[in-house]
């Protein structure tokens, strides 16, 4: 049988020890992490000749595979090297997605935990654009993230994201881009793709990191360049009603970075002056780390 190797985009992965071309398998009908959902991967970006906090992203995907009981093959510095190896395959015209993964090849039946020993690694780079900047809308989605205790919140598992495209899926068929998803006890917490910033008289806050969404690295990055220019992000318990009353709403995430929210159910906004900042700070910051 041929094996089929195309790709949405120009690919690359690292596998075994060498670089391939295109959407090469990896994974096989007894592969634990294929049944039974033992991996973790981490996002960077390339894009305009910088990649930045891919440091912190290598260490992440790290972190996450030692929370689902994996053990990581490659430190940080290694990954890091690997990244700028393959991103010389490309041409530099278009933004480069950074998926680093580890995942489990062996493991017991159904419930018994995969086999650490066993933990393969790939690092896939893939050209993939950023969304427009001009914003997207959001709708509140009728599923809820979940907390530690039922999920492994704790790691940028690839089980948790099937909840988020089924959000996003069904935002989708109602006519809006996104979903705000709200955590167990019905506070918003992020996008389906992305953390989320209010503007409130000036005031710029965040929800609170509780365990049941991914407090970013590019999130964590855009409070420190605020708070350099002078606006301190408060994190908090958010409600859908502080939501609709924003002045201005904007996400952050590894994607696409910083994009205003320009609509939220049936109200529009405009893209606000503090998102603006923020995303000139983080370019600037970005490029100054060339």
């Amino acid at each position: 049988m041929a094996v089929d190797t195309t790709a949405q985009s120009l690919t690359w992965t690292y596998l075994d020890g060498d670089w391939h071309e295109g959407n090469v398998p990896i994974m096989r009908a007894r592969t634990h992490a294929l049944w039974l959902g033992s991996s973790v991967f981490d996002g960077a970006r390339w894009f305009e000749g910088v990649a930045p906090d891919l440091d912190l992203h290598s260490e992440r995907v790290n972190r996450s595979a030692r929370a689902l009981g994996l053990e990581p093959t490659m430190s940080t510095e290694q990954i890091v090297e690997l990244t700028k190896e393959g991103l010389k395959k490309f041409d530099g015209n278009t933004a480069v997605y950074i998926r680093p993964m580890y995942w489990a090849e062996h493991g017991g039946y159904m419930s018994v935990p995969a086999d650490p020993t066993s933990t393969r690694f790939s690092l896939s780079l893939f050209e993939v654009p950023m969304i427009a900047s001009n914003g997207f809308s959001v709708t509140l989605s009728p599923f809820r993230r979940p907390s530690m205790e039922c999920m492994p919140t704790d790691a940028k598992a690839g089980c948790l994201y099937p909840n988020n495209g089924r959000a996003i899926m069904e935002a989708k068929q109602r006519g809006f881009d996104n979903c705000l998803t709200r955590d167990l006890l019905g506070n918003v917490c992020e996008t389906g793709t992305s953390n989320i910033f209010l503007v409130k008289d000036g005031q710029v806050s965040t929800p609170a990191a509780n365990g049941s969404f991914l407090a970013g690295i590019t999130r964590a990055r855009v409070m420190d360049l605020l708070l350099g220019y002078g606006f301190k992000t408060k994190e908090q318990t958010i409600s859908m009603e502080d939501v609709l009353q924003a002045d201005e709403i904007f996400s952050t995430g590894n994607h696409s970075k910083v994009v205003p929210i320009i609509r939220v159910e049936d109200r529009d906004l405009q893209a606000g002056p503090i998102g603006k900042k923020a995303k000139e700070l983080y370019w600037e910051w970005a490029h100054d780390t060339r």
